[in-house]
């Protein structure tokens, strides 16, 4: 049972220390007390031992108490690792089957959720100093490789190799390893606007019908004119 304190209290220091560390507007001790990730996070770390004693209606009702303060939903189920970070932290969804390595940072409205109503491993794995940003969603058993970095309102549904940035719908890998992947430059918002995408389809098909317009015209002018012609020299026979 000592062990167990000595280890909860270690893994409990690393998440303190991780708001420190990922949040430059972190300024004193009081100011972190008041962050709901760390609330978030250190209920759940109570919470996920309840479920692990089998105590799961108790660890079901801290989750369900802790996500009406903090706007963050943890299942009691996943499995988290040291110096995690929720910045912000609204609307975070974190699923059962989730697995999440060390110093990992997820920033507000992120989901880490499940696409299979089967009872089995459904939600996806994030290995270490993973970094997903705002809005983003990873679903689906995928595993998210280290150091691997998501952008915002990405939607990631496979495996993602260590040392990537992806952004995207759907996700799409643009630099691993340091190098640039994409055939493209990397621009701000180019894949994350499919209602400005179709508008500029629909721009293309009003300028492909005025051009065909523009021909028939041109056409039944052409028509009119030599039948003009041929009528005057009718006239002149």
């Amino acid at each position: 049972m000592l062990e167990i304190v000595i280890t909860m209290f270690d893994v409990l220091r690393s998440d303190w220390r991780a708001v420190f560390e990922r949040d430059p507007a972190a300024r004193n001790a009081f100011e972190v007390l008041t962050y709901p990730g760390l609330h978030a996070i250190f209920w759940h770390r109570i919470a996920h031992r309840c479920w692990r004693w089998n105590l799961k209606s108790l660890a079901r009702l801290i989750s369900q108490v802790s996500r009406f303060f903090t706007g963050i939903e943890i299942h009691p189920g996943a499995k988290i690792g040291k110096g995690f970070f929720i910045d912000h932290g609204m609307g975070v969804v974190i699923g059962e089957t989730a697995e999440i390595g060390d110093n990992v940072l997820l920033y507000h409205g992120v989901t880490l959720g499940g696409v299979s109503l089967e009872k089995k491993k459904r939600h996806p794995t994030l290995g270490n100093n993973v970094v997903i940003a705002s809005g983003a969603k990873v679903l689906g058993a995928i595993t998210i490789g280290d150091n691997a970095k998501i952008g915002a309102n990405a939607v990631v549904l496979k495996d993602i190799p260590p040392d990537s940035t992806v952004v995207g719908i759907p996700g799409r890998v643009v630099i691993q390893n340091g190098k640039r992947v994409d055939s493209e430059p990397l621009t701000h918002g180019r894949g994350l606007d499919p209602e400005g995408e179709m508008i500029q389809a629909l721009q293309k098909r009003i300028d492909a019908l005025e051009a065909r317009l523009n021909n028939i015209q041109l056409s039944i002018e052409d028509n009119k004119t030599s039948t003009e012609k041929s009528v005057e020299t009718d006239a002149t026979v």
